[in-house]
């Protein structure tokens, strides 16, 4: 059922289980994604989430109102037949994580970056023996293709939701580690995401805040946090 741009027909959203997962059910109807394809979630947790969008449609279908159908989508439409593709990209971020890059000056960032993100790659080589190389300026700087191994190797090894949400955690933040870190719970989302904007809120506290900046922040931040849900949900069996 492709009903994107439908108005509401059905009087009730239910989950039912499914081989593999949980269906949503509208009336005797189970949702599909825009491919056609079965729109089964793997945990109970998650298609709750999605049901409750379902039920929340007043009368035409926002998807835009609805993220984590969207994100279900694209984990099955998108990422299921590339997925491969999708978890090297996302590993590639290792190469360029925005930890390993500190500031020549101001010394008060430097130490902010130092207290903030030194912690987080300590975490890294503990968790997955990733000792990655940390340089000034923004000039490119070559890791060591031994320590890349076991964090692509920890992006392979998730599903196909779980690649959905690392992917957005990863290029919001702008660091693989800092997705990682919220994967496996090494700080709170809201934390971490506030490690990953040491440098904007650093800009901000010397020249002030500017009203659009702060409005794509906001978003930004929103998206970060629905996909740390959106990981919560896939792992929660």
């Amino acid at each position: 059922m492709s009903a994107w741009k439908a108005k509401r027909f059905w009087k009730t959203a239910e989950i039912r289980p499914e081989a593999g997962g949980y269906g949503v059910y509208l009336d005797t109807r189970p949702v599909k994604t825009p491919a056609k394809a079965p729109l089964v979630l793997p945990s109970e947790g998650f298609a709750e989430a999605v049901r409750a969008e379902w039920e929340a449609v007043d009368e035409q279908i926002d998807p835009t109102r609805m993220p984590f159908t969207r994100t279900a989508n694209a984990a099955i439409d998108k990422v299921s037949v590339q997925q491969a593709e999708v978890a090297d990209m996302i590993a590639d971020y290792g190469g360029t994580d925005l930890l390993c890059y500190r500031a020549e000056a101001p010394e008060a960032l430097r130490q902010r970056q130092n207290a903030g993100w030194d912690p987080l790659l300590d975490w890294a080589d503990e968790t997955f023996g990733a000792r990655l190389a940390v340089t000034s300026g923004v000039m490119h700087l070559s890791q060591d293709a031994a320590a890349l191994v076991p964090l692509r190797r920890a992006v392979h090894a998730c599903t196909r939701f779980q690649l959905a949400a690392l992917h957005d955690l990863v290029s919001l933040s702008g660091s693989l580690v800092i997705g990682l870190a919220v994967a496996r719970g090494q700080n709170e989302p809201q934390a971490l995401w506030e490690l990953s904007r040491i440098d904007e809120t650093w800009q901000e506290e010397q020249w002030g805040e500017d009203e659009e900046a702060q409005n794509q922040t906001a978003l930004k931040r929103a998206a970060f946090l629905h996909a740390a849900e959106v990981w919560r949900l896939s792992e929660d069996q």
